[in-house]
């Protein structure tokens, strides 16, 4: 069979039990006869060998070609007592497992079978030289906090420099000593980060907006018809009010208020092709409810023709259960060695085909810190999860495939949006509508002091710069997507089932899900693997 390019090499390797790095199939690509290399590759492979290196690649075509050996005829892989590939004559098709029975044991001590392949006889086509995927706004390695007070002052005036440069456009600002020394019965208008939000005894409320000079407060009347919106507030968002100035100028009365929101006119991009990602997260390897049957559905399922088209898989956080994240964890774990758990999740992410983009960033149960932003998980961890090469980012970061940008963020404030908005405007049965108010605050955990814990940086990295196509959160183990001013919003679910903390304060997760977005249209379709 002639190698046409990057895409049939890897599926070639795959067939035969392999991963490889991209690297190493760039060089077996630009060798002067691909499939000859391919064959000198996999002969010098070691019995035990799981991923084709670079290094070994550049090893064995570095040295002279060694006289035909009698057996290509029938296949390669007589060194490394692998199976041959079959001819398109053969009545079933090549599965390298290496083993009977493909799926784990229920032992969470063990690591599932490494499968490399797919019982589906399907062959993935996809070309990696049609692909493109570039990380924005990873401050991993780029920490410099000390969480001394001067810290928390830099990171929260660059919040308001750059959140506020996106609202002094529509109102008249002044800065708030400038505003108490203006006359009753004048004009003005303030940008500034919420410092407090209270209601009167009139039922009237009060907001207080605070800027680099100081504080003013700003009456919200009760009747007007943008008091609504002051049930969407939380502490330390940048917000822009306007209003009249009472008679000894002492409050403004409001007239309007802005969010830095998305334009309503944004227009999302899209692929120039048919290519589709998997956006999933949450997957908690190591515990006891850790739905292994389901991922090794969905593993399969991206194995199959109707998964030709997913290229990338983005994973939102959460890859392992963790050790000591909430009151007796313990109990619910198979795996209680945190190194253990990132080992077995690596096996488990060799199921993907192995000529699929991945990206991954950490989340609260993950071995990084639990402020955010949070960085890439450290080098030995990186070593542990190597896996197709994954790329490893921080908490959040924003990563373009194909001209689509897709901010990724665990999702951690979610919680705090949900408890302290109204039922109505954000609840886990709908977790979208959270991440709406997420965008319109631009965003992503705007409340400092609450459940979500803050690392103070020279910039804010948690502030949405510049407007995703689509943005894909997780960690409520809830399913929910939908469009906010054309931007798509999704949290995708989960891959564990409940656990009796989640029983004790009411979470039922959904679990097994993956949502799979078309990324010429942003059409969604949900896939269910439990």
């Amino acid at each position: 069979m002639p190698l046409e390019g990057p895409a049939r090499i890897v599926s070639e390797l795959t067939s035969r039990g392999y991963n490889v790095e991209r690297e190493a199939v760039t060089l077996i690509a630009s060798a002067d006869d691909p499939a000859r290399a391919l064959e000198r590759v996999v002969d010098a492979a070691p019995a035990e060998t799981l991923v084709v290196t670079t290094d070994h690649v550049r090893s064995v075509l570095s040295t002279a070609e060694p006289a035909a050996d009698p057996t290509a005829a029938d296949g390669a892989g007589a060194a490394t007592g692998r199976s041959p590939t079959p001819s398109s004559t053969d009545s079933d098709p090549f599965v390298s497992t290496g083993e009977p029975d493909r799926n784990p044991t229920d032992d969470g001590g063990s690591a599932p079978v490494e499968t490399k392949g797919s019982s589906t006889g399907f062959e993935r086509t996809s070309d990696p030289t049609l692909r493109s995927l570039e990380i924005a706004n990873d401050m991993t390695g780029e920490s410099t906090g000390t969480g001394e007070y001067r810290d928390f002052v830099t990171v929260f005036r660059d919040r308001l420099e750059r959140l506020g440069s996106k609202l002094r456009g529509r109102v008249n600002h002044r800065p708030a000593t400038a505003i108490q020394s203006m006359p009753g019965g004048a004009e003005a208008g303030m940008v500034g980060l919420v410092n407090d939000v209270r209601s009167t005894a009139s039922g009237h409320w009060l907001v207080e907006l605070e800027d680099a000079t100081g504080t003013f407060p700003w009456l919200v009347m009760k009747d007007r018809e943008y008091a609504d919106l002051v049930g969407e507030l939380l502490c330390d968002e940048v917000l822009a009010m306007e209003g009249t100035l009472s008679d000894d100028a002492g409050i403004a009365f409001t007239d309007a208020m802005y969010f830095p929101d998305v334009p309503r006119t944004h227009e999302p991009s899209t692929a120039d092709r048919h290519v589709q990602a998997a956006l999933i997260s949450d997957v908690h390897v190591g515990s006891q409810e850790f739905m292994r049957d389901a991922w090794n559905a969905f593993t399969d399922w991206l194995h199959t023709e109707t998964a030709q088209h997913v290229e990338y898989l983005l994973i939102a956080g959460d890859m392992v259960e963790g050790v000591g994240v909430y009151p007796n964890q313990d109990e619910e774990l198979d795996v209680v060695d945190i190194y253990e758990q990132y080992e077995v999740f690596n096996e488990y992410l060799k199921q993907v085909p192995g000529d699929m983009e991945i990206v991954m960033i950490p989340g609260n149960h993950d071995a990084v810190r639990l402020a955010e932003p949070q960085p890439g998980f450290d080098e030995e961890l990186r070593s542990i999860m190597s896996a197709h090469d994954a790329r490893i980012v921080s908490n959040p970061s924003t990563v373009t495939l194909e001209g689509v940008s897709v901010l990724m963020y665990h999702g951690v404030s979610l919680d705090e949006v949900i408890a302290e908005l109204p039922e109505e405007k954000a609840s886990y049965d709908e977790p979208h509508k959270a991440m709406y108010h997420l965008l319109k605050k631009r965003h992503v955990a705007p409340q400092f002091g609450g459940h979500t814990r803050l690392a103070p940086e020279e910039r804010d990295y948690l502030v949405i710069e510049d407007v995703p196509d689509i943005f894909h959160t997780g960690h409520v183990h809830k399913l929910g997507f939908g469009k906010y001013h054309n931007v798509l919003a999704i949290n995708s679910g989960c891959w564990q089932s409940q656990t009796d903390f989640q029983k004790s304060v009411n979470i039922d997760p959904d679990s097994g899900y993956a949502p799979i977005v078309d990324l010429d249209t942003l059409d969604v379709t949900v896939q269910k693997f439990s």
